[in-house]
């Protein structure tokens, strides 16, 4: 029998113990389950963008059909805007989760926060070929999250009449819809935070941050080794 620790009974030992195994466990499956959710359609990945990366997000805006950015953007805009908008996201205190498949950025979920304290403003972009497969779901459980985290109560998601997938991915996550002069405006609740969700999302940052290094060697040897052939 193993000596019970000074200061704590044998029991009150073996119940550390196994209070200590049931934390671990569950971790560990937590953990397991992050890594299934995280992966989607064609090997993809879900992270947070670091406020280095505002070139793989200015470049994916561009990359959006003319449909898809107007949806983005509620309406026609130059290239110049685009690159404007861009440069100045990660200075707004904006939350930015982004959808990457071998590298390249092909989604984007941000978190905006308004004047009022407790309410932030989201909004997604996705290209044509990533449409329709979840990944707009997943992109919104994230900002959800992040606003939770946050503090922020509610969450405005504004979009055209016609942007029917916006209108779905809103009312999947129970959100208010409010129509008003060719647009859509959703008003989603989110929930207080926990321990357990500030927990999630600091493994998420550093299940992020692991991938975005691996990725960067990954491309750095590839280019080694053309450049050698």
């Amino acid at each position: 029998m193993r000596p019970a620790q000074p200061g704590l009974s044998p029991a009150a030992f073996n119940l550390l113990q196994r209070s200590i195994y049931s934390v671990s466990r569950y971790a560990n499956n937590k953990i397991k389950d992050f890594a299934m959710r995280n992966r989607l359609i064609g090997g993809g990945s879900i992270r947070k963008l670091w406020i280095g990366e505002a070139a793989k997000y200015r470049e994916h805006l561009l990359r959006l059909d003319p449909e898809s950015r107007r949806n983005r953007f509620g309406g026609a805009v130059s290239d110049d805007f685009v690159r404007d908008f861009a440069r100045l996201t990660f200075g707004l205190d904006t939350v930015v989760h982004g959808f990457f498949v071998d590298g390249v950025l092909r989604g984007v979920g941000e978190l905006r926060p308004l004047d009022a304290a407790d309410e932030a403003e989201a909004a997604f972009s996705i290209e044509a070929d990533w449409q329709s497969h979840g990944v707009g779901s997943a992109l919104l459980e994230r900002t959800i999250l992040a606003a939770r985290n946050r503090g922020i109560k509610l969450l405005h998601m504004s979009c055209l009449a016609h942007n029917r997938r916006m209108q779905q991915l809103a009312r999947k996550f129970d959100a208010e819809l409010t129509f008003d002069f060719g647009s859509v405006v959703g008003e989603v609740e989110a929930p207080f935070p926990t321990p357990m969700s500030v927990w999630r999302e600091a493994l998420e940052d550093t299940h992020g941050f692991a991938t975005a290094v691996l990725d960067a060697q990954s491309r750095f040897l590839r280019r080694s080794y053309s450049l050698r052939g």
